[in-house]
C-alpha cells in the first residue's frame, strides 16, 4: 500500500525535475540568442583594433583624427542606447534587436566602401547606433526571461558574448592580415585587408536578425502591453512558477505607458539625488567606472602598443588575440562565481585587482625609453607588462565585465527598467568614448600617465562598491 502511495509521489517529482530542467534549457537557449547583440558589441569595437594603423597610413591622419575615426562608433553607440530602451517599452525588446541587426548589416558593408575620413565616420556613427541599441536591450531582455537563481549566470552571457565577439574579430583580423603581409595589403580574392575587416561584421549581424525573429518576446513587456496569456505562456516555459502574473502586474500598475527620463526624477524628500532616483545613479556610475578603468584601450589599441615595445605587426595581433583567449577564460570563471559569490564581492575583488596591475603597468612604462614608435621598454619589462596586462584583462573578466550587465539588468524595478538601462547604458558610451578618443593624446605625452589615470579611477571604483551598491542576487525583479 506505502509504495503504490509512493509511486506517484516518485512520479510526480522526476516529472517536476524534468520540468524544471527543460526550463533551465530554454531559458539558456533564449538568452544566449538575445547575448547575440553582446557579440556585435565586441565584435564591432574590437574589429577596428588591426586596421588603425592602415586607415592612419592610407587616409594620412594625425592622431586626434584617428582618435575621433576610432571612437566615433562609441558616440553612436551612446545615441543608439538612449534611444532603445523607451523604442523597446513602445514595441518591444525583440522588434529592437531586430532593426539594430539591419542597421549593423548596412553599416558594416559601408565601413568596408569608405572613400575618406569623414564617410568612415559617419558609417561608424551608424554602427554604434545598432551596436548601442543592441548592448542595452539585450541585459534588459534576459533578465526578464531568466528565472532569479540563474539570472547572473545569464545575464553574465552578454559579457561573455562581447569577449567571444572580441576574440573572433581579433581572429579574422589576424587572419586577414596574414594573407595580405599586413593590414595595408590585398587580399588574394581581391580588396584590401582593413576593409574586408569592417565588411566581416555583416556575417554575425545577419546571424544575429534571423535568431531574433525566432525568440520570445519578453513576459513582463508583455504584461506591461496587456497580452496576459502570451506572458504567461512564456512564463511557464522559460521562468518556471517562481513569479507570477499577478506579482507582475502589481510592479507595473499605472505604469503601461512608456517611461520618460522625468520619471526617473524621483519624489518626495530623499526620494532623488541630484535630479534622479539614486539607484538611476549607481547604475551611471558603474557604468562610466567600468570604462574608465581603460579597459578598451587594451582592446582598441593593442597591436599599437606592443609594436611600439618592438613586436612586429603579426606578433603583435597575435598577442591581442592570446590576451582575447584570457578574456574568455576569465569570464566562464565569472559565470561560475557570480550567482554563488554575489554581484558586490566580485566587483570590489576585481576593482581591487585592477588597481595593482594597472599600477605595475604605469611603473614599468615609466621606464621605457624613447617615444611614439621608438618607444622601448628595458629588458624584462617588456615581459612584466604584457604579463600585467593579461593579469588585468583577468581582474575586469571576473568582475566589472559581466557583472555591471547582469546589474543593470536586474537592479532598476518593472517600471523604469527600459528607461533606466537605456540611461546607463548611454553613459557607459560615452564614458568609452572619452577613454578611447584621449587615450592616442595622452599615451603621445606620457603612458604612465595614463595608466595611472586609469589605476585611480579603478580604486574609486572599490570605494564606490563597498559603499553604494546594493546586493542583488537571488532576488525576483519584482522586489527590486
Amino acid at each position: 500500500m506505502d509504495a503504490e502511495g509512493d509511486a506517484p509521489k516518485a512520479g510526480t517529482g522526476a516529472a517536476r525535475a524534468g520540468a524544471r530542467q527543460e526550463e533551465r534549457r530554454s531559458a539558456v537557449a533564449v538568452a544566449g540568442a538575445a547575448a547575440l547583440g553582446g557579440f556585435l558589441f565586441g565584435y564591432d569595437t574590437a574589429v577596428i583594433n588591426g586596421a588603425v594603423d592602415a586607415i592612419q597610413a592610407e587616409f594620412d591622419l594625425r592622431a586626434v583624427v584617428l582618435g575621433t575615426a576610432v571612437s566615433s562608433a562609441l558616440l553612436g553607440g551612446a545615441v543608439g542606447a538612449w534611444f532603445a530602451g523607451p523604442l523597446a517599452d513602445r514595441v518591444g525588446r525583440v522588434r529592437v534587436m531586430l532593426i539594430a541587426a539591419i542597421i549593423f548589416v548596412l553599416s558594416s558593408v559601408g565601413s568596408a566602401l569608405a572613400v575618406g575620413p569623414t564617410s568612415l565616420t559617419a558609417w561608424r556613427v551608424v554602427s554604434g547606433l545598432a551596436v548601442g541599441a543592441a548592448s542595452v536591450i539585450a541585459p534588459a531582455y534576459i533578465a526578464e526571461v531568466a528565472p532569479a537563481k540563474q539570472r547572473g549566470r545569464l545575464g553574465s552571457l552578454q559579457q561573455f558574448a562581447i569577449v567571444t565577439g572580441i576574440f573572433a574579430a581579433l581572429l579574422v583580423d589576424y587572419a586577414l592580415a596574414s594573407s595580405a603581409g599586413g593590414a595595408s595589403g590585398d587580399v588574394p580574392w581581391g580588396g584590401t585587408a582593413w576593409r574586408w575587416m569592417f565588411a566581416s561584421a555583416a556575417v554575425p549581424a545577419t546571424i544575429y536578425g534571423v535568431i531574433a525573429l525566432r525568440i520570445p518576446e519578453s513576459p513582463r513587456y508583455l504584461v506591461r502591453r496587456g497580452h496576459l496569456d502570451q506572458a504567461h505562456e512564456v512564463l511557464n516555459r522559460y521562468v518556471g512558477d517562481g513569479v507570477r502574473l499577478r506579482e507582475i502586474e502589481r510592479s507595473l500598475a499605472g505604469g503601461n505607458e512608456s517611461v520618460r527620463l522625468s520619471d526617473l526624477r524621483g519624489t518626495g524628500r530623499g526620494g532623488r539625488r541630484l535630479g534622479l532616483l539614486p539607484i538611476v545613479w549607481v547604475g551611471i556610475v558603474l557604468a562610466v567606472l567600468q570604462q574608465f578603468v581603460g579597459i578598451n584601450v587594451i582592446f582598441y589599441y593593442s597591436t599599437t602598443l606592443w609594436r611600439a615595445v618592438g613586436f612586429t605587426e603579426e606578433n603583435a595581433l597575435l598577442t591581442s588575440v592570446i590576451t582575447s583567449v584570457v578574456n574568455i577564460l576569465a569570464t566562464l570563471l565569472a559565470i561560475s562565481l557570480i550567482d554563488r559569490v554575489g554581484r558586490k564581492p566580485l566587483l570590489a575583488v576585481g576593482a581591487g585587482g585592477m588597481v595593482l596591475t594597472l599600477a605595475t603597468l604605469a611603473w614599468c612604462f615609466s621606464r621605457a625609453t624613447g617615444s611614439g614608435e621608438n618607444l622601448t621598454l628595458p629588458p624584462g619589462l617588456d615581459v612584466i607588462a604584457l604579463l600585467a596586462a593579461n593579469l588585468y584583462v583577468v581582474a575586469f573578466a571576473t568582475s566589472w565585465g559581466p557583472v555591471l550587465w547582469v546589474m543593470l539588468g536586474e537592479m532598476f524595478n518593472n517600471r523604469i527598467r527600459g528607461t533606466a538601462i537605456a540611461v546607463a547604458g548611454a553613459a557607459q558610451w560615452v564614458a568609452n568614448w572619452l577613454v578611447t578618443v584621449s587615450f592616442p593624446s595622452i599615451a603621445q605625452v606620457s603612458l604612465p600617465i595614463a595608466y595611472g589615470l586609469y589605476a585611480a579611477f579603478a580604486a574609486l571604483a572599490l570605494v564606490f562598491v563597498t559603499r553604494a551598491v546594493p546586493e542583488t542576487k537571488g532576488r525576483e525583479l519584482e522586489t527590486m
